[in-house]
C-alpha cells in the first residue's frame, strides 16, 4: 500500500452520512480512510459522568463500527486519551516501516475541556509525526466566530442573537450547508428500506497492519462492563435508529408541535436530543430532512446554539454563574429537600412525576425540566449546581452547554435568563399542562386513583393515600426565594 490515506478521529460526530471532517478524508483520498476513537479517561472521571449516557454512546459506537465495516473501511476504539493513543498508534506504524497516514481529519467541538484537547492533539500530529491536521464544522450550523454584534463582541441575550441566526441562516452559504446533508439522508433512508450497502472506503486497519502490529480494540470490554448495573432500557442508537426516531415526527406531530410540545402526558417532541449529544444527527440534517422553515421548532435548535456560543466565549460559565451578581447567593442546600427531590418524593405531583421520568428513563419532558428545576431552587433554595449535577447523571441526553444554559436561565442566573421574581407554581403548571392528569398517573401511580380535580393538589383530599405531603410550602417558599436573590 503506497497510495496515502486518512484517519478520522471521531468524537462526538459518530456518524457516516453527512460527516463534513470524513468526507473531506474521504474525497482527498479517494476512500482511503479508517476511523479511530479513543476513551479519553479524564474525560470518564467527570464529575457529571452518567452511566446511562455512556451505555447509549457505546451502542452508538457499536453501530458505527459495524457500519464502517459494512462500508469496507473500520473503526479501531483505543483504552487511552489521544495523546497516548495517538503516539502509540503513529510511533508503532513508523517503526514497523508501514505506510504512514498523510492526515488526521476531526470535526471541530467547542467545550472548555475539548477546545484545549483538540489544540493539544494537533500540535503534536503536525509537530512530532508531520502529519496535516484537517478539521471541519459540524456539530453547530453556525459557529461561534460567525455570529457576533457589530462592535464583534458575542451576543448575551437570545432574541437578538436569533434573529442575526436566521439572517445567516437564509443566505446562500448557510443554505448550501444544509443541502450538502441531502446525500447522506438519502443513504440512511436507504439503509432503512433495507437497500444493499454500497463499499464506499477501500481501506481497513487490517490492510495498514499488514499482521505485523496489533492493537486491541476495547469496546466491547466497555460496552460489557458499563452493562452491569444499568437500570434503564436504552433506545436503539445509531444514525439509522436517529432517522427513524426523526422520521415519527414529521408529518403531524411537527405540524402540531407549537401547542403540542408543552403537553407532558402526550408525544408532543421530537426527542432527539439523544441523538444530537453524540452527533448520530445533527442540527443542518434536521433542517433538511424536516424542510424546517422559521418557528417554534427551528427556534429550539436555534437556543441549543446559543447556549453552545456563551459556553465558548464564556466558559467560566460551567462552573460559575453568567451573572456575577448573584455568584454569592447563600443558598441554604437542605440535603433532605435535595435528596426528595432527586427520588420524585416531593408531594408535588408534577414535580415528582418528572423526576422519576428521568429517573427510569433518563429523559425528561422539557416543560417538566422547567418545572423541576424552578421547584429545586425557588421552593427548596438549592443551588442550580446540584441539580445541573445530577441531571447530567442521569439524562441520555446531558450535554455541557444546553444542559448550564437551561438550568442558569431557571436560576435566573445565566444570560437572558427569567427574572428571578418570576417562580413557576408546581401546581398551576400541573393544572395548566396535564389537567387531565395523564402524565401524572403514569409516573406517579400512587394518585392514579384520584380525579382530575385532585390530582393536582392531592394533600386536599380525603384519599391521599400513602402519598408523601407536600415537603415545603410554595407560597411561603417563593417569598423566601426572591427575598435570597434581593440580599444577593
Amino acid at each position: 500500500m503506497t497510495k496515502s490515506y486518512g484517519v478520522h478521529w471521531f468524537r462526538r460526530d459518530l456518524r457516516v452520512a453527512g460527516n463534513p471532517g470524513l468526507q473531506a478524508s474521504w474525497k482527498k483520498h479517494e476512500g482511503r480512510v479508517v476511523g479511530v476513537f479513543c476513551f479519553d479517561k479524564k474525560f470518564l472521571a467527570r464529575p457529571d459522568f452518567s452511566q446511562n449516557r455512556f451505555a447509549f454512546f457505546l451502542e452508538t459506537l457499536v453501530a458505527l463500527k459495524a457500519e464502517m465495516q459494512a462500508l469496507g473501511s473500520d473503526l479501531l476504539v483505543l483504552d487511552t486519551g489521544p495523546h497516548e493513543s495517538f503516539t502509540e498508534l503513529l510511533g508503532a506504524i513508523k517503526s514497523h516501516d508501514l505506510p504512514m497516514p498523510t492526515t488526521f481529519s476531526f470535526n471541530r467541538d467547542y467545550e472548555p475541556f475539548a477546545r484545549a484537547r483538540d489544540h493539544e492533539i494537533e500540535r503534536l500530529l503536525r509537530g512530532q509525526f508531520g502529519l496535516e491536521v484537517e478539521h471541519e464544522r459540524d456539530h453547530l450550523l453556525l459557529e461561534p466566530h460567525e455570529i457576533s454584534k457589530p462592535d464583534h463582541s458575542p451576543y448575551q441575550v437570545y432574541t437578538p442573537f436569533s434573529k442575526v441566526w436566521m439572517k445567516k441562516f437564509e443566505t446562500e452559504e448557510v443554505q448550501a450547508r444544509v443541502k450538502t446533508q441531502n446525500k447522506g439522508l438519502s443513504y440512511l433512508k436507504s439503509c432503512i428500506e433495507g437497500e444493499k450497502v454500497e463499499r464506499k472506503f477501500k481501506l481497513s486497519w487490517s490492510d495498514i497492519f499488514k499482521n505485523k502490529i496489533e492493537f486491541k480494540d476495547v469496546l466491547e470490554t466497555y460496552r460489557k462492563k458499563n452493562q452491569t448495573g444499568l437500570k434503564i432500557s436504552l433506545p436503539p442508537a445509531g444514525s439509522v435508529n436517529a432517522l427513524k426516531h426523526l422520521s415519527q415526527f414529521k408529518g403531524d406531530r411537527l405540524a402540531h408541535y407549537d401547542t403540542a410540545r408543552d403537553i407532558p402526558g402526550i408525544p408532543g417532541t421530537s426527542q432527539v436530543s439523544i441523538f444530537l449529544k453524540n452527533g448520530s444527527l445533527t442540527t443542518s440534517q434536521i433542517i433538511a430532512y424536516l424542510s424546517l422553515k422559521p418557528g417554534k421548532y427551528l427556534n429550539e435548535l436555534i437556543w441549543r446554539e446559543f447556549y453552545y456560543h456563551i459556553l465558548h466565549h464564556f466558559p467560566s460559565v460551567e462552573t460559575e454563574t453568567f451573572q456575577r451578581k448573584y455568584a454569592k447567593i447563600k443558598w441554604e442546600n437542605d440535603e433532605k429537600l435535595f435528596s426528595a427531590w432527586c427520588a420524585g418524593k416531593t408531594g408535588y405531583p408534577l414535580v415528582d412525576a418528572g423526576m422519576r421520568q428521568l429517573n427510569e428513563t433518563g429523559w425528561m419532558h422539557n416543560r417538566v425540566r422547567m418545572v423541576v428545576a424552578s421547584f429545586l431552587m425557588k421552593d427548596c433554595l438549592i443551588d442550580y449546581r446540584w441539580g445541573e449535577k445530577y441531571f447530567m447523571e442521569k439524562l441520555l441526553d446531558g450535554d455541557l452547554a444546553p444542559n448550564n444554559g437551561g438550568w442558569q436561565w431557571a436560576a435566573s442566573t445565566g444570560c437572558d435568563a427569567q427574572p428571578y421574581f418570576r417562580i413557576f407554581n408546581p401546581v398551576s403548571q400541573s393544572e395548566r399542562f396535564d389537567p387531565a392528569g395523564d402524565y401524572i398517573r403514569k409516573w406517579v401511580p400512587e394518585l392514579a386513583h384520584l380525579s382530575a380535580k385532585e390530582i393536582h393538589k392531592p394533600w386536599e383530599s380525603s384519599r391521599l393515600g400513602q402519598y408523601v405531603k407536600p415537603i415545603v410550602e410554595h407560597s411561603v417558599q417563593s417569598k423566601r426565594a426572591i427575598a435570597l436573590f434581593k440580599s444577593a
